[in-house]
Order: structure tokens, then C-alpha cells, then sequence
């Protein structure tokens, strides 16, 4: 049986403005080292974000990198996650065959809605994943309403 997937005409668009600024920076900056510099502006950790009971729940994956490289703020309804990855200089760059892994800073921003409480905002960081858990508020919470 065939899974249906839904198209995303936005993502290729994407992928091809990318393409082509990666052109035209080669062609106009032919001394920089494109992976590099690639790697340093364009690294944002990948997340997910569900619903756990009565919470809205922001995981993130950041593996390799310290719980004090981390900062969690929240100012104006906008979460805003951001830190950095450090290089790996235990070896040597002209010893390298292939670099895949980004390092460099990165930053993360969601606007959550209203009816969140965003006071007891709570963030968990182990085995390289940050999960921020923030309770919805409590007139937004189901209430069992006795009938008489």
C-alpha cells in the first residue's frame, strides 16, 4: 500500500534559492571557503512541538552540545531558544575527508498563543534534547461542571 504525502511547492522553492545564492556566492567570492561558512550561519537544531497532557511541549535536539551553552527566554509571547555548537578542534582541518556537522550559533523563536502561562515555563536538558514544557493557563483548562 502507497502513503499519500502531502506536496510542499514551498520547499523546493527553497532549496533553489539556496542553490543559486550558493552560485552566485561562488562565482563573486571564489576565495571563501563556502562549507564553512555554511556551516557557521545556517545550523538551527531541529524541533518538535506536541501537545503532553496540559502542556505545549518544545523539544529540541542539540546533541554535543553543554547545558551552559543553552539559553530559554520568553518576552512578549515570542519563546526564544539560541546557544552554540562548538568546532571540533581535536582534529586538524587538513585532515578532514568530509564535514558534515554544523557548528556555530544558532536561534530558534516561536510565538505561542494566549493561552499559555507563560510564568511556570519549565526546561529539561539530557541526552542532547532540550524540552520546554509550558502549561496552558488555567482558564483554558477543561472544568468538570457538576449537574444539579
Amino acid at each position: 500500500m502507497m502513503n499519500l504525502v502531502k506536496w510542499n511547492p514551498w520547499g523546493d522553492a527553497v532549496d533553489f534559492r539556496n542553490q543559486i545564492n550558493r552560485m552566485f556566492n561562488d562565482c563573486f567570492h571564489p576565495d571563501t571557503d563556502w562549507s564553512e561558512k555554511r556551516s557557521t550561519e545556517i545550523w538551527n537544531p531541529a524541533v518538535d512541538i506536541y501537545e503532553e497532557g496540559q502542556n505545549l511541549v518544545i523539544k529540541a535536539e542539540l546533541p554535543g552540545i553543554s547545558k551552559d551553552d543553552i539559553a530559554v527566554d520568553m518576552k512578549d509571547r515570542v519563546l526564544t531558544i539560541k546557544g552554540q555548537r562548538h568546532n571540533d578542534q581535536e582534529v586538524k582541518q587538513n585532515r578532514y575527508y568530509r564535514r558534515e556537522r554544523m557548528w556555530g550559533k544558532f536561534e530558534r523563536a516561536f510565538t505561542l498563543p494566549d493561552s499559555l502561562d507563560a510564568d511556570n515555563i519549565r526546561a529539561d536538558f539530557a541526552d542532547g534534547v532540550l524540552k520546554v514544557s509550558i502549561p496552558k493557563s488555567e482558564d483554558q483548562k477543561p472544568k468538570k461542571i457538576t449537574v444539579q
